[in-house]
């Protein structure tokens, strides 16, 4: 990476295509770091849907919280996991592909429709990142999650080469 380049150059590029942006990193909750390096791979910690430090919605989807809701909420998650990763590396322009996303959807006792959620973090993973956007993955209903947040996910991906933390 040259100096004076910004960081995350060309996937800030591909999220400014889409009028998004990668936020600050939000802090944690609890006693963990928001994302680790081991060897080429970076693993996030759970991600909630913050904007601006704050959950814009909370409750249980197929409730309080429509699946259309609920699916902007996970690309907003995503969008918190990729700031971590950032964060960690200094330049999300090194990563070679999403390896496994793993979401959570704090459903209703009756709502089933958990991986349409979740597609809403997918579908931006290959608008952002095309082939190397594609992964593995869970989608899981659970009665709760943290702060009543109606989702929650996390990422592993693979870099270039050894993930060396910045900073």
């Amino acid at each position: 990476m040259v100096a004076d380049a910004p960081r995350s150059a060309r996937i800030r590029a591909r999220l400014a295509e889409r009028g998004l942006a990668l936020p600050t990193v939000a802090a944690p909750v609890a006693a963990y770091v928001p994302a680790i390096a081991s060897g080429n791979q970076v693993h996030t910690s759970g991600q909630l849907p913050f904007v601006d430090g704050a959950l814009p919605l909370t409750g249980k989807v197929g409730a309080e919280v429509t699946p259309e809701q609920a699916a902007e909420l996970a690309a907003t998650c995503c969008l918190n996991a990729l700031a971590a990763i950032e964060a960690l590396v200094g330049d999300l322009d090194g990563m070679v592909r999403i390896v496994k996303l793993t979401g959570y959807v704090a459903s209703d006792p009756s709502f089933t429709a958990q991986p349409t959620v979740i597609n809403g973090a997918s579908e931006l993973l290959g608008e952002i990142f095309g082939d190397a956007g594609s992964h593995a993955r869970a989608a899981v209903g659970v009665a709760v999650l943290p702060l009543d947040a109606p989702v929650e996910l996390d990422l592993l991906v693979e870099l270039e080469g050894p993930a060396v933390p910045v900073g």
